[in-house]
């Protein structure tokens, strides 16, 4: 059952991938996404990390049409995008095959140095790709640096991303992903 503080994380999602506004996304609007992600880090879409991340954001798209019956270059609502992630990925089995490696391919992204930690630099760039008001980076920040060490792990992100997309508990640090709600 889906509730209001999920369907507001989830309305902010869509908005993450419908950059031009049309109400509508489609598989290249999600891959948009993606490269977006690998400019800000300079990464090339034909490296390993590069193509990794766009494999995964492909598969996300895929499960999604999946879930709704859909053709794969089909374009869908927001209406829609929410029945088809909460079917899939919230109450269906598909986060841990498919939502997880994209988490996992974006949080490897981030850390360009593979030390395994995100410093808030390297957040910044994330979170302006979903088009975060750069106000708003350091606190989102602040919330999810739990440990207060000045960086994020590698599982502290992906275990974030979990919490933003399938969770209800108003209280948890995930909700913060991208800012305030």
């Amino acid at each position: 059952m889906s509730t209001e503080l999920r369907k507001h994380k989830l309305d902010r999602a869509f908005t993450h991938i419908d950059v031009d506004g049309r109400g509508q996304i489609e598989r290249d609007d999600l891959l948009g996404l993606g490269a977006r992600l690998l400019v800000g880090f300079g990464e090339s879409p034909t490296s390993v990390v590069g193509d990794r991340l766009v494999r995964s954001f492909d598969a996300i798209w895929s499960a999604l049409t999946a879930e709704l019956g859909r053709d794969n270059d089909a374009w869908i609502s927001n209406a829609e995008f929410h029945a088809g992630m909460t079917g899939a990925f919230v109450e269906g089995d598909m986060f841990e095959p498919v939502f997880r490696p994209a988490a996992t391919a974006v949080a490897e992204l981030c850390d360009g140095d593979h030390d395994g930690r995100i410093g808030v630099a390297e957040f910044r760039v994330l979170l302006s790709a979903f088009g975060t008001a750069y106000d708003d980076v350091d606190e989102a920040f602040d919330r999810l640096d739990r440990d207060r060490d000045g960086e994020l792990g590698l599982a502290e992100l992906v275990e974030a991303v979990r919490q933003y997309y399938t969770g209800d508990d108003p209280h948890a640090v995930g909700n913060w992903l991208f800012g305030p709600l």
